[in-house]
């Protein structure tokens, strides 16, 4: 037993085998998804009945589909939609103003209390 010798010697590892004996690595890019299967085309998916593709990066309805909203349709809930937004921008609008407006009053109000308050105790000195 050496005093300042390695007592643990791991093994050798045994060389590594080669990682694929498929030549599919020499191949070019557009050969490999050809032989491969990479290309998988648009993504779909089907909601409520209604089937969607992704291109352009927005999620289009497919032609041809039954169930789905016609162009006629969509336009006139467009249409629609605009229609109540200005509607809830104008109602919003006078809820600002009638809120403005008894502000302003509920002020004014105020202000005649207080001089009627004084006024009446400026006569009841007076008497």
């Amino acid at each position: 037993m050496p005093l300042f010798g390695n007592t643990f010697s791991p093994k050798k590892t045994p060389p590594r085998k080669s990682a694929s004996l498929s030549n599919l690595h020499n191949l070019d890019r557009s050969t490999r998804e050809v032989e491969l299967g990479l290309d998988y085309g648009t993504p779909t998916m089907n909601l409520a009945g209604q089937s969607l593709k992704f291109e352009n990066g927005q999620w289009i309805a497919e032609a041809g589909i039954s169930g789905g909203v016609d162009r006629r349709e969509a336009q006139r809930l467009r249409r629609r939609n605009q229609q109540l937004e200005e509607e809830n921008n104008l109602l919003r609008l006078k809820v600002d103003i009638l809120l403005d407006m008894l502000s302003e009053t509920t002020a004014e109000s105020h202000l005649m209390e207080k001089e009627l308050e004084e006024l009446k105790s400026v006569s009841r000195r007076r008497k």
